[in-house]
Parts: C-alpha cells; sequence; structure tokens
C-alpha cells in the first residue's frame, strides 16, 4: 500500500531541509506511532497511578496484563494482516475500491468472533479473579486485534495530519481517564485502556468509511480461494511469534520470572531493558519507511512499468540497476542513522537508566537488546523489499528461522547465565539479516530471468 509513498515524495519534492525534516517526521510517526505512543501511554498511566492510591503491586499486575493483550493480539492478527493488506493492495490496483470497505468490515467481524471466542475460553478456564477484570480483558483483547487490521489502512489514507491527530486523541484520552478512574484500581486503569483504544479504533474507522464507499455492508471475498495466500498467513504469524517468543520463555521460567496475576508471568530481569531498547528504533523506522517507500518504490514502479510496456531489455537493465542502487542506497541509511543512535545512547544510557531510576544492572542487557532491535529495523527494511518483489517463499523461511533461532538461541543463553541473556534475540535477527542480504543479492540476480520466464 504505496499511499504514504506519494505523499512523503510530494513532502520531499519541495527540496528543503524544512520539506526533509517533516517527510522524517510522518515517516516516524506513521511507521512507529501507533505502537510507540501506546507503550509511552500505558508507561504513563502506571506513573500517573503509582503517584494515586493503587499500590505498586497492582500497577504491575495492570502493566503485565497489558503487555499479553499486546503479544496475544500481535501473534494472533499477524498472518492475517498480511494476507488482508495482500488483498486491499490487489484490488487498489485493479480498481476495484467498491470492494475494500465490505471486506474490511467481513474481516473485523471475523476477528471479532475469534478473538471473542478464544478470549472468553481463555479467561474461564485459566483465570479465577473477578468477572469484572475478565470482561475487561476480554474487551481490550477484542478492541486490539481489530485495531491491528485497521491500522494496515494507515499508509493508505492520506489525510496524515487526520491520523496524527486521532492517535494523540485516543492516547491523552487513555491518560486523562486513567487519572480520573484510578480509583477502582485494576478495572480503572483497564477501563481507561479500553477507552483509548476503542477511541482510536472508531475513528480510524470513521476516516475509513469516508475514503472507501461500498453498495454493499459485509463481503468475504478475501476468502475466495484465488485470493487465498497461505504463506502470507504463515509468515504474518511466524514474524510476530518469533518477536515474542524470547519474551515468553522468560515469563514462563520460574527461574527468570515470577507469578504476577493469575496464570501471569513477568521477568522483570528482561522485560525492562528490551522493552525500553525498542523505543530507540523510531529513528531507523523512519529511514526506513522513506528510503523504501520512496527511492526504492518509485524506481520498482518504473522497472516492472518498463516491463509491461514492452521497453527494451538495455533500458529495462539500467532501471534495475537504479533499483538495485536505491535498496543498497537504503540499507546503508537505516544503518547510518540506526547505528548513530546506539552510540548516543550507548554514551548516555548510565545516565538515562539513573534518570528513569532504573539500576546500573541493566546497562548488559540494555546495550545487547538496543543492536537487537537496531538489527531488527534491518530485517523489516529487508522483508518488505522482499515483499515487494512478491519473494513469499524467501519471507517466510527467514521468519519461520527467525522464530526458531530466537527460540534455540534462548534457551541456550538461559542455561548459560545471566551474562547471556538478549543473546538469542540478537544473534538469531543478526544470522536472519545476513542469510536475507545473501538470498536478496540472488534474487535481484535473478529478476529478468523470474520475471520473464517463471511468470510464462
Amino acid at each position: 500500500m504505496a499511499g504514504i509513498g506519494f505523499e512523503l515524495r510530494k513532502i520531499l519534492s519541495r527540496d528543503s531541509y524544512t520539506a526533509t525534516l517533516h517527510a522524517y517526521v510522518y515517516a516516524g510517526l506513521i511507521s512507529s506511532g501507533p505502537w510507540v505512543l501506546s507503550i509511552i501511554s500505558v508507561m504513563l498511566v502506571g506513573i500517573i497511578s503509582l503517584g494515586l492510591v493503587i499500590p505498586n503491586t497492582l500497577v504491575g499486575q495492570f502493566l503485565v496484563t497489558v503487555t499479553y493483550l499486546m503479544a496475544t493480539s500481535l501473534i494472533l492478527t499477524g498472518g492475517l494482516q498480511l494476507f488482508f493488506t495482500r488483498f486491499v493492495s490487489d484490488r487498489l490496483f485493479e480498481h476495484k475500491y467498491e470492494q475494500i470497505l465490505p471486506n474490511l468490515l467481513g474481516v473485523l467481524l471475523m476477528v471479532t468472533i475469534s478473538a471473542g471466542v478464544l478470549g472468553i475460553v481463555i479467561l474461564s478456564t485459566l483465570f479465577d479473579q473477578p468477572l469484572i477484570y475478565r470482561l475487561l480483558v476480554l474487551a481490550n483483547f477484542v478492541v486490539l486485534c481489530n485495531l491491528w487490521m485497521v491500522i494496515i489502512f494507515l499508509s493508505g489514507m492520506k489525510a496524515y495530519n487526520r491520523i496524527l491527530l486521532t492517535m494523540l486523541v485516543g492516547y491523552t484520552l487513555m491518560v486523562i481517564s486513567a487519572w480520573q478512574l484510578a480509583f477502582l484500581q485494576i478495572p480503572g486503569l483497564l477501563l481507561a485502556l479500553l477507552i483509548g483504544h476503542s477511541s482510536l479504533l472508531f475513528l480510524f474507522l470513521y476516516d475509513i468509511l469516508r475514503e472507501y464507499r461500498a453498495e454493499k455492508l459485509i463481503a468475504f471475498d478475501f476468502l475466495q480461494r484465488r485470493q487465498v495466500f497461505m504463506s502470507l498467513l504463515v509468515t504474518g504469524f511466524f514474524y510476530n511469534f518469533g518477536i515474542w517468543i524470547d519474551k515468553f520463555l522468560f515469563w514462563f521460567n520460574p527461574g527468570t520470572s515470577n507469578n504476577v496475576i493469575g496464570p501471569l508471568r513477568a521477568s522483570i530481569l528482561y522485560d525492562l531493558p528490551i522493552f525500553l531498547a525498542y523505543l530507540a528504533i523510531i529513528p531507523g523506522m523512519a529511514v526506513f519507511l522513506v528510503r523504501i517507500e520512496t527511492d526504492f518504490a518509485e524506481w520498482y514502479d518504473r522497472l516492472f512499468r518498463a516491463i509491461r510496456e514492452g521497453e527494451t531489455l538495455q533500458h529495462i537493465n539500467s532501471l534495475k540497476t537504479e533499483m538495485t542502487l536505491s535498496i543498497r542506497q537504503g540499507l546503508l541509511e537505516i544503518c547510518k542513522v540506526q547505528g548513530l543512535t546506539v552510540v548516543l545512547l550507548y554514551l548516555f544510557a548510565p545516565r538515562l537508566l539513573e534518570w528513569l531510576g532504573i539500576s546500573s544492572y541493566y546497562l548488559p542487557l540494555f546495550y545487547i537488546d538496543l543492536i537487537g532491535v537496531s538489527i531488527q529495523v534491518v530485517f523489516m527494511a529487508l522483508l518488505n523489499v522482499f515483499f515487494y518483489l512478491d519473494k513469499r517463499k524467501v519471507v517466510l523461511e527467514l521468519c519461520v528461522l527467525f522464530a526458531v533461532l530466537n527460540a534455540t538461541l534462548t534457551l541456550l543463553s538461559m542455561h548459560l547465565g545471566p551474562s547471556f541473556f538478549g543473546y538469542g534475540f540478537t544473534l538469531s535477527l543478526l544470522i536472519c539479516v545476513l542469510l536475507g542480504l545473501h538470498r536478496l543479492s540472488t534474487a535481484l540476480e535473478d529478476l529478468e530471468y523470474d520475471t520473464f520466464m517463471l511468470s510464462r
């Protein structure tokens, strides 16, 4: 969905430092905004609550509940997000805009029913908390699953000021609601979370309803046999599963975690450094979106338009060279910006942790996590390029490998001791990136053959 690419190119065409800054800020907020603002808002809710009537233990229970809600909702919908994005992209390419909205409502109905049934089963069998807690967790889970599906439309909608304002309104409402409802303790905080995310969901849905018109309310065309890409469903699951598997292993190892609420466990040692490290990828994500969705996407479009229009082989080879150069420059720029971010945080990390009231014992793990999440930005850029080239099999292989390596190396690091914590996550990403670069080089070398021969 290249809507943001068109808008970013329009901004960059002004050819000024202000326009460049404008483009990077937009890209950073669109690519990282939803989940970064969510993390910051939830942290603010926790900080506000500590100063009120809620004991530290209850605030911890709330934060752990939110973490599990995020993890499980992303894993559950990860495959469907990729699958439905492909369906929408194909309909946009075919100019069949009237099919988008009914199928979005169809997929949201399916997600609501699936998440609701799964949530009811888990909450009724594994939890013995008060009914109000379980009902609010269920409601938050369903809303989050739907929100992840709606967020995939953000890059296709061009009303970026409205998008940013909507995110700001939703998360501000969450924080204010937490301030007002804190006297209800955990149910009050969960209700504030529900208010914030529900506001985002329905405001974004309102924008989508205005953007896309339709003659019918609900459709399930995306489930037709010729529209189903099973590899995308599996890829999305394994990517999100790979992102979270090391956390789950630490959470459910009695030696590295403790019980918090119901069956939910947390690892104080492992959780805090890696979630702080994730906030450091905003600059890299901004560069990733700008370079991949402008330079690379533009040369990619020119190349395959030339192929479709029967241009000369010399002209096609020239465009392929430019596209390859744009990939190389984009990856290099991501590495430069994210590398500079890592260096700065290495220098200021002791002071930052001290300011946050966090023990300096977390520094070694924070450092290795910082490298890991920075490599993850490069990994996401590679996956994006492979998706453009329609190398779904390569993406699937890389995501499955990432999940398997992260699980295996994390278990090994836990066996070796605290000094090796975090290395499983980082090394698994490093291996996948190196393999991905090799596969990308091969894919670009074979591009003409794949395009002209395998499509016949």
